[in-house]
């Protein structure tokens, strides 16, 4: 299901709308939210991706508001650690939360005990972006190609291996969606620490992952890492030498992880627009859409609807992977 976003052209509109630049949206709205710091819990280790996309907005909205907005970085546990703190903080607007598809789809479907419900705890604010996976493998690897690899998959069912970090991680959820729809029984390995599942691909320890190209720029520009194809309908602007997956002899399958931003449920109608239409201003500034870009990542700003529409459409995406034992459940 394709994400109903606002263009940004129509998002910027409707700040300036409010008011003429960061200086005179604070001093239209002085006393009234926010009253003091604001958190912005990220599930994420400094300096990765959708760390720098949440500083951006961080910094911007610190402009607008003139106020600060301190990102808290909580990795772990798929987000779960996040999740445990940000429960026990007031319904106030005053502490929001980096969500992605694994904290918020996949989570629920396989922990039989998760200590929270996204639908019932969370507020959606919106969608704020998405990235495009590629299939990796080591320079050396004897797999040249993706028509390679599923045929070595087919003659040695579960024999060809592929990283991704941890049990639910979407890097795990979009090769399980591409093995299903290639018919392929591949054997997972799991890691805890991204540098040590990149030196197993490059050192050939592990046949294949995905992550998106900025993630993997390093080792492919050193030529350590080959890519096979980019798991998206078109090609990358930016590296258009990659094949689709389905030029490449594959399924058509879309690998596009996403994030958004959530406030905590009960917060008050009032607080919640201010919410949606300062980040909306901050999501459609200069300086975010550049870090977010620069990141390997696009930018995607929607209504809060949009983020409830995506949520269950990738329940549906990922629930079928579940019951045929290809996740399983904790």
């Amino acid at each position: 299901m394709s994400v109903t976003c606002v263009s940004r052209r129509s998002l910027l509109a409707a700040g300036l709308a409010a008011g003429s630049g960061a200086a005179a949206w604070a001093a239209d709205r002085s006393g009234g939210f926010p009253q003091r710091t604001v958190r912005l819990v990220v599930p994420y280790s400094v300096g990765i991706g959708p760390d720098v996309v949440a500083r951006s907005v961080a910094e911007q909205l610190h402009q607008q508001w003139q106020q600060t907005v301190l990102v808290d970085n909580r990795p772990g546990a798929s987000g779960i650690v996040a999740f445990a703190d940000l429960r026990r903080t007031p319904a106030d607007g005053h502490t929001l939360f980096l969500a992605d598809t694994g904290s918020l789809v996949v989570n629920p479907l396989l922990h039989a005990q998760l200590p929270y419900d996204p639908l019932r705890d969370l507020e959606p604010l919106t969608m704020l972006f998405r990235a495009t996976f590629v299939l990796w493998v080591g320079a050396g690897n004897r797999l040249r190609s993706v028509v390679e690899l599923q045929d070595a998959a087919r003659r040695a069912p579960g024999k060809i291996s592929y990283a991704s970090l941890g049990h639910g991680h979407p890097s795990q959820v979009a090769v399980e969606s591409y093995a299903h729809a290639a018919g392929l029984q591949l054997l997972h390995v799991p890691f805890k620490d991204g540098g040590a599942l990149m030196s197993a691909v490059v050192a050939g320890d592990v046949d294949f992952t995905t992550f998106s190209v900025n993630t993997m720029a390093p080792l492919l520009a050193s030529g350590r890492l080959r890519p096979l194809a980019v798991a998206a309908r078109a090609r990358l602007p930016s590296h258009p030498e990659i094949p689709t997956l389905s030029e490449a002899g594959g399924p058509p399958v879309e690998m596009h992880p996403w994030a958004a931003l959530m406030a905590v449920a009960g917060t008050p109608a009032p607080v919640l627009q201010t919410l949606q239409q300062d980040i909306a201003l901050a999501l459609a500034s200069d300086s975010v859409r550049q870090r977010t870009e620069a990141a390997g990542f696009e930018l995607i700003p929607s209504s809060p609807q949009a983020v409830h529409d995506r949520m269950l459409a990738d329940t549906a995406m990922v629930n079928p992977l579940i019951q045929a034992g290809r996740i399983t459940r904790i």
